[in-house]
């Protein structure tokens, strides 16, 4: 089961409704990391970005790790970590229909 953070304070599956209704989305980002010859890329665990807050800036920390220790695999690094990169700069990938889907 994957763990979804940032539902601090939030107790009732009407608060959630609510919040998703002023703006909040469930995303996944992206990072890379390669050694050498092995590359990884893996999606983070899913995060509740709530209204008002910048979802880029909220996957920075994936990004960084990503600039800094994807691009060293031959040849996937360079791809993966730019496909990274691109992912979490659109604002990570929203899944908020899918993780409601499987609350029901």
């Amino acid at each position: 089961m994957t763990k979804i953070i940032g539902l601090d304070g939030i107790q009732t599956q009407g608060q959630l409704q609510q919040e998703l209704a002023s703006g909040g989305r469930f995303v996944i980002y992206q990072y890379c990391i390669s050694i050498l010859i092995m590359t990884f890329k893996r999606g983070s665990n899913i995060y509740l970005v709530r209204a008002g807050e910048d979802r880029v800036l909220k996957g920075l920390g994936f990004s960084l790790l990503s600039f800094c220790l994807g691009w060293w695999g031959i040849p996937w690094g360079p791809i993966y970590t730019v496909q990274a990169l691109w992912n979490n700069f659109q604002g990570g990938k929203d899944v908020t229909t899918e993780v409601l889907a499987s609350m029901k």
